[in-house]
């Protein structure tokens, strides 16, 4: 009787140890642990960015600061003025209240930041507009949104940020009047912010 007990007690810890191993094995294969995971202290950090960049969307769209930066725009280079041959600013925030707001909270060698503008095109398909690139981001970028809305009346504004005499209807202008009425277009502004 006393080999039969220790037997099953033997049996019964050989399982348990099977099962054991077993569950740390699946445990490892299902959770990837590599150098660049990130950690409670990245995310927070990453966290943080997407907090102001959403603070400095509503703060500055509040102000129309946002959408006198969208219309600071030079209808001869079919771009905003001062930004690179492409059209939009490489490397640097537009020298709008909107980019001095975008330098003040983002002002880290170690932080990049874009700018992209989402519109309605006059078919009523959604095209990109690049505002401001300062390269490609990383995976653990995050973004920030905020709809504004463009009225025909809006004035396109010139290098001192006073009114051409053009507005939004009757410029050449990256978005297009895509709706009836008073409405120009609805755009929405994207802020992705990453580490270096």
């Amino acid at each position: 009787m006393r080999d039969d007990r220790a037997q099953g007690h033997t049996l019964e810890g050989i399982v348990a140890a099977l099962l054991i191993v077993t569950s740390v094995a699946f445990a490892l294969q299902v959770t990837a642990v590599t150098p660049l995971t990130a950690s409670t202290a990245s995310q927070h950090v990453e966290t943080q960015y997407e907090h102001a960049a959403t603070g400095v969307l509503a703060s500055t769209a509040a102000s129309d600061e946002i959408d006198t930066t969208l219309r600071y725009w030079n209808e001869s280079s079919a771009g905003f003025h001062g930004s690179a041959d492409n059209g939009f600013y490489v490397g640097t925030a537009p020298p709008t209240p909107f980019g001095d707001n975008l330098n003040e909270t983002f002002d880290d060698p170690g932080v990049a930041y874009n700018v992209d503008v989402t519109y309605v095109t006059s078919d009523g398909t959604l095209a990109n507009r690049r505002v401001v690139h300062f390269g490609q981001p990383t995976d653990t970028a995050v973004t920030a949104t905020r709809t504004v809305v463009l009225y025909d009346t809006d004035p396109v504004l010139d290098r001192n940020h006073e009114p051409t005499g053009s507005t939004l209807t009757n410029a050449t202008y990256f978005a297009p009047d895509a709706y009836d009425g008073h409405l120009y277009n609805v755009v929405v502004v994207e802020v992705t912010i990453w580490r270096l």
